[in-house]
């Protein structure tokens, strides 16, 4: 298959992104999406939006075990160009191979939970432009690559 965008609902550029009113709110921007078919190398997932002027201070990626046996599923998340902002496809965490297997006292669950770093170990991260925040397929998955992705994106508006 050729590689593809594929739109979470409330990454459209028709949903209405929340800013919130005061330095100290903290808001929630999160999308998910139903991966129905196996993963393909480049597929780009647009999983939500950030506001103008957001300050991100932390995120996550949620997903079902989306890789079985032998796992060789690659994806990366961070965001699109916005105009201002460049684009930076693992600004927020170049995961590597995703593994849903359990980790005692991590993740007792099979599932996949990858926290945001990226370029959050240096602090947060400011956005000029409403930005599309996204998950990039760089490796196909071995087996499976179907099930639920969910990403959330915790942020300031000063």
């Amino acid at each position: 298959m050729v590689a593809e965008t594929l739109t979470a609902d409330r990454a459209a550029a028709t949903f209405p992104v929340f800013k919130p009113q005061g330095a100290g709110v903290v808001a929630f921007a999160y999308g998910v999406y139903e991966i129905a078919a196996n993963v393909e190398d480049g597929d780009i997932f647009e999983m939500c939006r950030v506001p103008a002027g957001a300050v991100v201070i932390d995120g996550f990626v949620r997903a079902d075990d989306l890789d079985t046996g032998t796992e060789a599923l690659d994806m990366d998340v961070g965001w699109a160009a916005n105009g201002t902002d460049t684009a930076d496809p693992d600004g927020f965490g170049n995961l590597g191979v995703w593994t849903g297997d359990a980790v005692a006292g991590i993740k007792p669950e099979v599932q996949i939970y990858y926290p945001f770093n990226g370029v959050l170990k240096d602090g947060p991260k400011t956005f000029a432009a409403e930005t599309v925040i996204q998950v990039e397929a760089n490796v196909a998955a071995n087996a499976g690559g179907t099930g639920t992705l969910y990403v959330g994106v915790y942020y300031l508006v000063p």
